[in-house]
């Protein structure tokens, strides 16, 4: 087995344990026969393009990150709220000016919260 391989069916094992699925459950959330699920996590097989993006959609992290671990992803890995992290996607998208403008926003709120917490 590949390092590449052994390394995806490592995190996918490990993704779906930490979201608490069994390999059906995980298997039916990403439109996918359980047998497959056991393929990959033993490494005897690579899934498609699709696959594999679909089963970093329901796990919550980005196909990068199953394929390759890159470290500047694992924060996305043990990321829970999936809303938000869906709006984050979508701000990568914006222009610099307009991210600009939202880290702005963000750290004027967590500020606040900071100064609130240290005033009780």
């Amino acid at each position: 087995m590949t390092e590449m391989l052994e390394g995806f069916a490592k995190r996918l094992r490990e993704l779906r344990k930490q979201k608490d699925l069994s390999q059906t459950e995980l298997g039916k959330l990403a439109g996918l026969h359980y047998t497959h699920i056991g393929r990959y996590e033993r490494g005897a097989s690579r899934p498609s393009g699709d696959t594999l993006k679909r089963l970093a959609d329901v796990l919550g992290v980005t196909s990068d990150y199953l394929l390759e671990g890159a470290a500047d992803e694992a924060a996305k890995a043990r990321f829970e709220d999936h809303e938000l992290l869906q709006q984050f996607h979508e701000v990568e998208q914006l222009s610099d000016d307009d991210k600009h403008v939202i880290k702005r926003l963000l750290d004027a709120f967590l500020t606040k919260k900071h100064l609130q917490a240290l005033a009780r």
